[in-house]
């Protein structure tokens, strides 16, 4: 597929990392704005949002539950979705092995952004399914850091409307769907991202590939 891994973006925004194990929270607001009129958008806020919408992959009668609770402007949230995501998507996801949840957890790192981007991935899962889902969260966590206003694109990834991102991002719609994730996430401990249970579980050993496998196969 033809597109731009940097679509959002592009204002030069530098996002925090706390920790080494996850992030905490407790960074800083940039300040920025959006800018419409890089894809010529008359923006509106958006009506009647799915609410009641998650984005899953794989079978939702698979006897392991995979919960990853994440926050679009953590650091070591986007090494997990880049680095150790797509073999736990290929080993367990793709073969039906497992039932994999994103939940949204904004702490936030970045206050300007966590629940505008979070809110942006989730309107394009909405509209285009959760294969556009996951596939917009990768090419954002790919543009962390730079989120912002930049120059328009070819092709916005999961073949997402531009206006419409912008208009998520802009009136988040989806922040109480956004806020449920959290208080779910909370009351099952989570304190900082990304944090990862396997049949309600949390994985302790972090969020390497490696970790994750481990505690599947000793449920499968």
């Amino acid at each position: 597929m033809r597109h731009t891994r940097r679509s959002l973006l592009a204002a030069g925004a530098a996002v925090g990392v706390a920790g080494l194990a996850g992030c905490s929270g407790g960074g800083g607001n940039d300040g920025l704005s959006f800018d419409a009129g890089a894809y010529d958008c008359d923006l509106s806020e958006p009506s009647d949002p799915d609410l009641d919408y998650r984005p899953t992959l794989g079978d939702p009668d698979a006897d392991v539950t995979v919960q990853v609770f994440e926050d679009f402007t953590c650091g070591h949230c986007a090494t997990y979705n880049l680095d150790h995501f797509p073999t736990i998507r290929e080993e367990y996801v793709e073969p039906g092995d497992i039932h994999y949840q994103h939940r949204d957890f904004p702490l936030p790192v970045n206050e300007r952004w966590a629940v505008p981007v979070a809110s942006a991935a989730r309107g394009v899962g909405v509209r285009h399914g959760d294969e556009a889902f996951f596939e917009f969260a990768s090419a954002a966590y790919e543009s962390q850091g730079s989120y912002g206003q930049g120059s328009a694109t070819e092709e916005m990834p999961g073949g997402a409307d531009p206006c419409a991102v912008l208009a998520d991002m802009e009136y988040t719609p989806y922040a109480d769907a956004i806020q449920s994730d959290k208080s779910e996430g909370e009351s099952m401990g989570v304190g900082g991202t990304p944090a990862i249970f396997v049949n309600g579980n949390p994985v302790q050993e972090g969020y390497s590939a490696e970790a994750i496998s481990s505690a599947i196969d000793a449920e499968l």
